[in-house]
């Protein structure tokens, strides 16, 4: 009979449990990659999605202030500012349509002629190709509304860029339209609540409806509060807790209480020819550029230090060259946050402007097991970019900032009011105002 050594057998079987252990983690990771997929499909018409691969850098504001939210009043000489970078660098006969949601972000039971004045489709004209780039790219801008589609009410919207037909999808993006009918004030401060003190912050505001009638402010309201540019976390359908005459109290001591987290990271590759804070080294290599940030720390029980960011925006910018529009350079931007071991119910994403504030493949970080932790690599475009690490486990909507970022209440956030007003028999919900507050006011 053929004898094998306990010390073999012990060394096999350990390499095999070490074998599955890694098989069955990508097997739960696949599973939850395609739940995420799933999760896309069915919200691809509600949020900011690129669908297609050769589509970056979408940026929609006001036009003339790129840090702006992509947010104008109804009936106003305002206007939007949409552009991207198509890295096929050929040209398209790029077309859009908006499509008008409810306070949900779900479509409105209103036909395109109820909130769309001239032709329901239109085109993108104004492009231009790149210049000695490593990276090739067309660059396209469109100025909304134009003279031939125009938005005739208020509320939300979901603009569509597709060629040919709106099913031919490239990308979408989220707008608002405002009527400011009623007023708005409130305070950020630290969470009333003795145990959420030092990690939460509390949004205590009021509307003030004079002038504007309101039949029944329970039922016809609906308030959104929103933190920084993300909407998985935010807080939706507040009730008044006290109305007195013509205004609306919500002050609450759980109900409208976020987790503070902490200021965000950054990295700044306005410029290759030099190295910035948080840049560990930068290669020219057959692949183009390739940018390596020096590895992350978890500041989940650090002391809390303050920190300039722009809230977890992007600044594109190049001080290579003089057109950060046509001769800005892409770059492979190359993320990692040490870790121990994977974890199996939960991924870890990169969140910001730069991943459009979602959870999907695009943000998902992968495990190495060489190096033992996330990394990431994202095709970016010269500039300065803020970022959060964000726990998220599997099914759950809300991501978890503190686990890898921390909570401290004297964090420094942007809060956003939303209000909307659906009337008596009408089909859609009116967007009557909006407010922006700093957690840290001047």
């Amino acid at each position: 009979m053929l004898q094998i050594p306990a010390k073999s057998i012990l060394i096999c079987f350990t390499s095999l449990l070490l074998f599955f252990s890694e098989t069955d983690a990508q097997i739960l990771n696949d599973i939850a990659v395609e739940q995420e997929e799933i999760i896309t499909i069915n919200y691809i018409y509600e949020s900011n999605r690129i669908v297609k691969s050769n589509i970056k850098t979408v940026l929609f504001h006001r036009d003339s202030w790129d840090m702006s939210p992509p947010l104008m009043v109804l009936n106003s000489n305002e206007k939007l500012k949409l552009s991207f970078d198509d890295l096929d660098a050929d040209y398209k006969d790029y077309s859009f349509t908006i499509v008008h949601c409810d306070a949900s972000w779900k479509p409105s039971d209103l036909r395109q002629n109820e909130y769309i004045d001239g032709y329901y489709e239109d085109y993108i004209y104004e492009f231009e190709f790149s210049n000695n780039t490593v990276v090739p790219y067309t660059h396209y801008e469109l100025i909304f509304p134009t003279d031939d589609l125009q938005p005739l009410i208020s509320g939300n919207y979901i603009l569509k860029v597709f060629i040919e037909n709106p099913d031919s999808l490239f990308f979408t993006r989220r707008f608002m339209i405002t009527e400011q009918k009623v007023g708005i004030d409130g305070i950020i401060k630290q969470a009333t609540s003795l145990q959420d003190r030092n990690y939460k912050q509390e949004v205590d505001f009021s509307i003030t409806t004079s002038g504007y009638r309101i039949i029944n402010p329970y039922q016809d309201l609906k308030v959104v509060l929103q933190q920084n540019g993300r909407w998985d976390n935010a807080i939706t359908d507040l009730k008044p807790k006290m109305v007195v005459n013509d205004k609306l109290e919500y002050n609450y001591d759980r109900e409208n209480v976020f987790d503070a987290g902490n200021e965000f990271r950054s990295f700044d590759i306005k410029s290759l020819t030099y190295y910035t804070e948080f840049i560990g080294r930068i290669e020219n290599t057959n692949e183009g550029y390739q940018v390596y940030l020096k590895d992350s720390e978890r500041k989940t029980f650090r002391i809390y230090k303050t920190a300039d960011d722009i809230n977890g925006q992007m600044k594109i910018k190049t001080e290579d060259y003089q057109s950060t529009e046509t001769e800005a350079e892409y770059v492979n931007v190359h993320f990692f946050l040490p870790y121990q071991a994977p974890m199996v119910d939960a991924g870890i994403f990169i969140i910001g402007q730069l991943t459009d504030w979602n959870f999907s493949e695009t943000s998902k970080m992968d495990y190495n097991f060489k190096r033992k932790g996330y990394e990431k690599t994202l095709l970016l475009k010269q500039g300065y970019y803020n970022y959060h690490y964000v726990l998220k486990y599997h099914g759950q909507k809300a991501g978890d900032v503190s686990f890898i970022e921390g909570n401290h209440s004297v964090t420094e956030n942007i809060y956003t009011i939303y209000v909307y007003n659906r009337e008596l028999g009408s089909l859609y919900d009116k967007l009557i105002g909006v407010k922006h507050i700093s957690s840290m006011p001047e």
